[in-house]
């Protein structure tokens, strides 16, 4: 089994999902430049963190027009299992792959620390192996992880049960206090409507590594990996 990772001009994260990967599932890691124009047999696509084209434009915008993206949107809407995180969660918004979009964080600036994340739907083969409204601590780091949708956006999402992650603090609290970024109701990831698209802004990769202490990240991947199996 492979997990095709797609590589941009300013990925700065591809090395450190590849690495959980290779730890924490059966996945072979693929990397995958964004020139290409078809992704290799995969089961799992990742599109990783980081400063695509240096955040010119609107985040991922330009990211989203790479000729890869075109296979990723094709083959993420026929159900392959696809996963964005952060500058990743903002090219699956700009691609049409995900709703809403990511705007600046309402404090304007960068934010990169760890913080806690509620498991709103733990239904998805992204989140089953953790518990329902689960706190777990993730690291961010971002300058526009800030999700923004219309109202009639949000009603959909919401009626969808969409929503897998909320930003809450260590008791799983949900309200403006805990919210890092200004995120409409504490959104820190959503799936599209079928479930098999994922996009979160904090990095579960940076959170499965006895060095750093954090290993709540590592569910999301062994939830991949049961899943797959």
């Amino acid at each position: 089994m492979k997990a095709s990772i797609i590589v941009f001009p300013g990925s700065n994260c591809d090395r450190d999902i590849a690495v959980s990967i290779k730890k924490l599932t059966d996945l072979e890691p693929i990397m995958v430049w964004h020139k290409e124009t078809s992704i290799p047999d995969s089961d799992l696509i990742v599109i990783p963190g980081g400063f695509t084209f240096g955040d010119y434009l609107r985040c991922g915008s330009i990211a989203a027009n790479s000729p890869i993206m075109n296979d990723v949107i094709k083959k993420a809407t026929d159900g392959l299992p696809t996963l964005g995180i952060c500058n990743g969660f903002q090219i699956l918004t700009e691609s049409g792959l995900l709703p809403g979009t990511l705007i600046k964080n309402d404090c304007l600036s960068f934010l990169c620390k760890t913080v806690s994340i509620r498991v709103e739907n733990n239904g998805t083969n992204f989140s089953k192996k953790y518990k329902q409204n689960e706190v777990i601590n993730i690291p961010i780091a971002h300058n526009e992880g800030n999700f923004f949708a219309n109202e009639d956006t949000l009603k959909k999402i919401k009626d969808s049960n969409q929503i897998i992650f909320k930003y809450c603090n260590q008791n799983g609290e949900v309200n403006n206090e805990t919210n890092p970024n200004g995120s409409i109701e504490n959104i820190a990831g959503i799936t599209n409507e079928q479930g098999n698209v994922l996009g979160m802004m904090p990095h579960p990769e940076r959170a499965t590594c006895e060095i750093t202490k954090l290993s709540d990240g590592e569910n999301l991947f062994k939830s991949i990996s049961e899943f797959l199996l």
